[in-house]
C-alpha cells in the first residue's frame, strides 16, 4: 500500500499504469475526504475520495478502490452539462432552442479502473473437497486462484442454500431476509416467509447504481416458490433484484442433462441434448462469457458484476462418464481413509492449525470395512462420479477464468469463491440412484441400486452419494448440511485479485460470515451502502468488511458475534467460543426424536437446560472437546447472547419441523380452486403452483381432435424419469403411466386405438386405501381411462408417489426435458389438435359400471 500522506484539499494526480516513464501525471482533482484507519477497523490501506472526473484510463488500485462520483464517461467527446436526477435542471429553457442551453440527467458511471466483481457460489461442497483444502480430488482452476490469492479457514454459512445465498446477496442475516430455510419451507412469520424485504437491497442493485453491468448465471433459489410461475410477480426474480441479464434456473436443483432453464424472465429449452454433448455447467460458463463479451465489445472500460452459481455439486451428481472414470479405483479405500489423507494435507497446507484434532467417527456413519463388498463397490463408484462432477465444474470455472485472462480482465477482477453450506447427506446412509427417493421416504436397497451402477452420473439417474462421503467431505469437522456444527456451517473461501492484493497463496484465519461479503466488496470499491434503492429506504448491513485482512495475516477479527439457526438446530460464535444446541440430537443415532420433529415450548426449555454444548474453537478447531462442564458460566453467557441475537434478527419462533413446513398452506398468486384448465401453448409450471394430484381422487380430461392419419404425443405430463406421471397417445392407444420414484412404472392403457375425430379423453384416479408417508408409500388406487365418458381401461396401482416429484414441472401437450417413461422420446409433442386439458381435484368421478363389468369378465 502507498505510504503517501493525503490531506483534504490536496490535488491528486497519477500516471497511467504500465505507461512510459516519461508520461506526465494527469490531474484528477482535489481530495474531498480522507477515510481514517479508525473508520476501516485498522486497515492501513489508503482510502481517499476525489472531487473531479478522472481521465478515461487506468487508475492505480489505491484510487480505483475509493474514487466516488460519476466517472467513467468517454473522453474525446464534446463535454455535456449533466445533473443529478431529482435536482434542479441546470440548463436554460428559453422560448426557442437558440436561446436555451441543454443539460442531461447524469447516468451512473463507475470509477475508472474499478475492478470487476465475480462471486462464484458452489452448492453442497464441503470444507475438505477442494484440492487446495487438502482433498485428493482435482480442482486445478480453484487451486490456481488460491495459489495466486488467499484461502480463508474461518468462513461461515447458514448451513442451507437459500438462506446462505440471501446473506451473500444482501449482507444481512438470513432471518432478517425472511429466509430462515429454503423457499419451499416458508411459513407465516417475518423471519420465515421467504420474501426478502426490498429494504434489504442486493449487491447487484447497489452496483447497478454505480455504473456496473450485472449478470446472474446459474442457480437462483431466492424467489418464493409460489412466485416462480409465468404469472409472476417478477419483482423477486433476478431481473427484479438488480441483475440486467439472467440465465439459469430458479429452484434449488435441476437435472444437469435436462435443466429447467429460464433466460431473463422466460423459459427456454436447452440448446442441445445430452446425446449432442450438452451439460448444464458448460452451458452456464458459455453464457457467462457471452454476457461479459456482449457489453465489453461496446464499452470495454465498463466493469461488471457476475454472480456465477453452477448447480454443482448439488445432486443430481451428473457428469460425462469420462470425467468420472478418471477416478476409477481412487476411493476404494473408503471414507475413513479419505478423512485421514485429507486432514494430513490440510495441516500441511495450513488450512487446519498444527494442533487441530480430527473430529471422531460419526455415529451415523458405518465403518468402511463393515460394508458388504457390493455396498463398498457402489459407494466407491458414487464417489468417483461426484469427484468427476467437481473436477468437471472446476474445468468450466477454468474456462471462465481463461476468458477473463484472454480479455485482459483477470488481474483487475475481484473473485470470491465459496460454497453455500457443507456437503449434503441427502443421499442417505447407502446413497441413491434417485434423490427423489430420499424426499419421498422411499430409499432403495443396495441390490436395487447396484443394478444401475453403470448408469450413475448419466441421464437416467438422479444420483447422490452415501453420507459417509458427506462426513468425509467436511473434514476435519463433524456433521453436515442442515446442521449448525462446523461441518454444516464452515466452508472453503477463496479471494483472488492480483491488482489489489499483494499477498499470494496465504491462509487467513480471521472469522468471517457470508454477510461480510457485501460490506467487503463495497469497501474495496469505495462505495457507501445506499440510503435508498428504487425509492425504498435501506436497512443497515449486518456484516463487516474483511478487506483489511487482504494484506495483513495478523489483522484483528472484526466479526465477533454470529448466531446460527437452521431447522431448530442452533449455535453461536463469540470471540473464539462456540456453543451448539443440536436438534433433534448430536446425530440421528443419538437423537430422542426423528429429524423434522417440531419443537414445543416445553421441549425448548428442556433443550436450553440440558442440550447446549460448548467449544473453545480458538483452541479446538474441529469442535472435538465439549467443555461445558468446566465453563458453565461461559455457556450461560453464550446462550443468553444467542437469544439477544435471535430477538435482533427475527429468529423466533424456533421451528424444528420439516415436512410440516413443506406442506403448509401459503398465499397463492391465484385463488385456490379444484379445476385447472391448460392449453398446449402454455409454459411448464413449477410444482409449487401446479395442481397437487398426490394422495387424492383426481381426473385429467383432454379435448382433442385426431386427424385422418392419426395422432400421438403427450396430452399432459409432470416430472421426469426421477418420478412423475404422463398421459399420452402412442400407437393409437390412450395410455397413462405413473413413475414411482423410478423404482416402478404403473401403466393403464386402452386396447383399441383412439378413432379419428374430436373426443373427450379422460384419466381418473380413485384412492382405495390410505397413504403411509413414513414408509414412502402414497395411496394405492384404481386408474381408469375413458373415451367419450365410456370406460376403456382399468388397472390397480399398488402404490403411488407419496410426497413430491423432483423435478416436478407440469406441461400441457408435451413432455419437455427428460421423459417420465422410456416408452417415448422427449418432447413427444401431441401431433393432433389439443384444445385443452383440465385437471379436476373435486373428487367427482365418472361411474360406468356396465363397461367396467364387461372389462373384468373379458379378463377372466
Amino acid at each position: 500500500m502507498s505510504e503517501t500522506t493525503y490531506k483534504e484539499g490536496q490535488s491528486v494526480s497519477y500516471k497511467p499504469v504500465g505507461g512510459p516513464e516519461s508520461n506526465t501525471a494527469e490531474s484528477i482533482g482535489k481530495i474531498t475526504r480522507v477515510i481514517t484507519e479508525s473508520e476501516t477497523g485498522g486497515n492501513t490501506g489508503v482510502r481517499v475520495r476525489a472531487s473531479a472526473e478522472a481521465p478515461r484510463s487506468e487508475v492505480p488500485p489505491v484510487l480505483s478502490r475509493t474514487l466516488g462520483g460519476s466517472a467513467g464517461r468517454r473522453t474525446g467527446a464534446k463535454p455535456v452539462n449533466e445533473y443529478n436526477p431529482g435536482s434542479a435542471f441546470p440548463g436554460v429553457i428559453g422560448r426557442t432552442t437558440d436561446v436555451s442551453s441543454p443539460a442531461w440527467p447524469e447516468q451512473p458511471g463507475a470509477v475508472p479502473g474499478s475492478p470487476n466483481v465475480v462471486i462464484i457460489v458452489l452448492d453442497d461442497t464441503g470444507y475438505g473437497q477442494f484440492g487446495c483444502y487438502g482433498s485428493p480430488m482435482q480442482t486445478p482452476s480453484l487451486d490456481g486462484l488460491a495459489a495466486d490469492g488467499l484461502l480463508y479457514n474461518n468462513m461461515h454459512t447458514t448451513a442451507l442454500c437459500s438462506p446462505s445465498r440471501s446473506c451473500i446477496m444482501t449482507g444481512r442475516n438470513h432471518h432478517a431476509n425472511a429466509m430462515a430455510a429454503i423457499t419451499e419451507m416458508s411459513t407465516g412469520y417475518p423471519g420465515y416467509n421467504g420474501n426478502i424485504p426490498f429494504e434489504n437491497g442486493f449487491l447487484s442493485e447497489m452496483l447497478l447504481q454505480h455504473g456496473y453491468s450485472t449478470y446472474m448465471v446459474g442457480k437462483w433459489h431466492l424467489t418464493p416458490t409460489e412466485q416462480e410461475s409465468p404469472a409472476g410477480p417478477y419483482t423477486r426474480w433476478p431481473l427484479g433484484r438488480g441483475f440486467e441479464r439472467f440465465y439459469g434456473f430458479l429452484g434449488g436443483d435441476t437435472n444437469q442433462w435436462y435443466p429447467e432453464l429460464v433466460y431473463d424472465n422466460h423459459q427456454v429449452d436447452p440448446p442441445a441434448s445430452p446425446e449432442q454433448g450438452y451439460h448444464l455447467t458448460a452451458d452456464l460458463a458459455d453464457k457467462a462469457r457471452l454476457f461479459i463479451s456482449d457489453a465489453k465489445q461496446v464499452d470495454p472500460d465498463k466493469p461488471f458484476f457476475l454472480y456465477f452459481c453452477p448447480g454443482a455439486t448439488h445432486a443430481p451428481h451428473h457428469v460425462p462418464r469420462e470425467w468420472a472414470d478418471r477416478y476409477r479405483g481412487q476411493f476404494d479405500d473408503g471414507w475413513d481413509a479419505y478423512r485421514e489423507v485429507t486432514f494430513a494435507n490440510q495441516k500441511r497446507l495450513g488450512v487446519a492449525p498444527p494442533d487441530a484434532v480430527l473430529s471422531p467417527r460419526d455415529p451415523d456413519v458405518p465403518a468402511w470395512d463393515s460394508l458388504s463388498p457390493d455396498a463398498r463397490r457402489l459407494a466407491a463408484r458414487m464417489m468417483e462420479v461426484y469427484a468427476g462432477f467437481l473436477s468437471h465444474t472446476d474445468h468450466q470455472i477454468g474456462r471462465l477464468l481463461d476468458f477473463l485472462k484472454e480479455t485482459g480482465e483477470l488481474d483487475n477482477t475481484l473473485i470470491m469463491v465459496v460454497s453455500d453450506n457443507g456437503a449434503s447427506a441427502e443421499g442417505g446412509v447407502t446413497g441413491t440412484t434417485n434423490e427423489a427417493q430420499f424426499f419421498n421416504n422411499a430409499p432403495e436397497t443396495i441390490e436395487e441400486s447396484i443394478k444401475a451402477i453403470d448408469e450413475l452420473g448419466g441421464p437416467t439417474t438422479f444420483n447422490h452419494y452415501p453420507w459417509g462421503w458427506t462426513w468425509a467431505g467436511n473434514t476435519p469437522f463433524r456433521r453436515w448440511k442442515r446442521e449448525t456444527y462446523r461441518g454444516g456451517a464452515s466452508d472453503p473461501f477463496l479471494v483472488h485479485w492480483p491488482r489489489g492484493i499483494i499477498a499470494r497463496g496465504e491462509v487467513r484465519t480471521q472469522y468471517a460470515h457470508l454477510v461480510d461479503i457485501v460490506p467487503t466488496v463495497l469497501d474495496v470499491l469505495g462505495i457507501e451502502p445506499p440510503d435508498t434503492i428504487k425509492g425504498v429506504t435501506q436497512s443497515p448491513l449486518h456484516g463487516v468488511s474483511f478487506a483489511h485482512t487482504f494484506d495483513s495475516p495478523t489483522a484483528p477479527t472484526l466479526h465477533r458475534t454470529q448466531y446460527f439457526e437452521m431447522l431448530g438446530h442452533r449455535a453461536i460464535d463469540h470471540d473464539g467460543w462456540r456453543a451448539v444446541c443440536p436438534w433433534p440430537g448430536p446425530s440421528f443415532a443419538e437423537a430422542r426424536q426423528p429429524f423434522g420433529t417440531p419443537i414445543t415450548s416445553e421441549t425448548l426449555s428442556e433443550l436450553d437446560a440440558h442440550s447446549w454444548e460448548l467449544y473453545h474453537v480458538d483452541e479446538d478447531f474441529a469442535e472435538t472437546r465439549d467443555v461445558v462442564a468446566d465453563y458453565r458460566i461461559k455457556l450461560i453467557e453464550m446462550v443468553s447472547l444467542w437469544y439477544v441475537e435471535a430477538g435482533k434478527y427475527g429468529v423466533l419462533p424456533i421451528d424444528g419441523s420439516t415436512l410440516a413446513r413443506m406442506s403448509v398452506e401459503r398465499p397463492q398468486i391465484a385463488k385456490v380452486r379444484t379445476s385447472y384448465t391448460f392449453r398446449p401453448s402454455t409454459q411448464t409450471l413449477p410444482s409449487s403452483v401446479a395442481p397437487r394430484v398426490l394422495n387424492r381422487p383426481h381426473s385429467i380430461t383432454a379435448d382433442v381432435e385426431v386427424p385422418a392419419d392419426g395422432a400421438e404425443g403427450v396430452l399432459m405430463s409432470q416430472g421426469s424419469m426421477a418420478g412423475g406421471w404422463t398421459f399420452y397417445i402412442k400407437d393409437g392407444k390412450l395410455t397413462y403411466v405413473h413413475n414411482y420414484v423410478r423404482r416402478a412404472f404403473y401403466t393403464v392403457s386402452s386396447t383399441d386405438p383412439v378413432p379419428v375425430g374430436r373426443h373427450e379423453l379422460r384419466f381418473e384416479f380413485e384412492p382405495t386405501d390410505k397413504p403411509d408417508l413414513a414408509a414412502g408409500k402414497g395411496v394405492p388406487g384404481r386408474a381408469q381411462l375413458y373415451l367419450n365418458r365410456r370406460l376403456v381401461a382399468v388397472a390397480n396401482f399398488p402404490v403411488t408417489t407419496p410426497i413430491m416429484f423432483n423435478p416436478g414441472g407440469l406441461t400441457c401437450g408435451a413432455n419437455p426435458g427428460q421423459p417420465v417413461t422410456s416408452d417415448y422420446q422427449s418432447p413427444f409433442r401431441f401431433t393432433g389438435k389439443l384444445h385443452s386439458a383440465t385437471i379436476d381435484l373435486s373428487g367427482e368421478l365418472i361411474t360406468d359400471a356396465d363397461s367396467e363389468m364387461r372389462m373384468h369378465l373379458a379378463r377372466q
